[in-house]
């Protein structure tokens, strides 16, 4: 019903940029927040950022906070994740995610989505 296909990641060396793309179709978009997560094989999935519905606030992990940064186009139906200053632990698999329920105010918890794209690697070499 809801497809999310992620775009932008690739290999960096650390204090570079990147900025990774999420095309949604199936839900109306304006109406959900928004959030990217990251994963490591074998590790839990992390939560990197999220945007509410509205695009007025955005919450971000301590870890990325002051690199990244978390931006929707609604008329593209587009989520983005401007990514600088990159770090070697910021490599990951990075999936986009829609909300359950529409009107939300973005949560850092994946129970709280319900679609995922299939990821982008994202390689950070010191």
């Amino acid at each position: 019903q809801v497809h999310l296909v992620e775009s932008g990641g690739g290999l960096a060396q650390a204090g570079d940029s990147l900025r990774l793309s999420c095309a949604v179709s199936g839900r109306t978009f304006s109406r959900y927040s928004l959030a990217w997560f990251r994963q490591v094989p074998g590790k839990e999935r992390e939560f990197v950022a999220t945007i509410t519905w509205n695009g007025r606030t955005a919450y971000y992990a301590d870890s990325v906070k002051g690199r990244f940064t978390i931006s929707r186009d609604n008329d593209k139906s587009t989520l983005y994740l401007q990514m600088n200053s990159l770090k070697p632990e910021d490599t990951a698999v990075y999936s986009c995610a829609v909300a359950k329920w529409p009107m939300g105010v973005g949560s850092r918890r994946q129970i709280d989505y319900d679609s995922w794209g299939q990821g982008t690697q994202v390689a950070v070499s010191s």
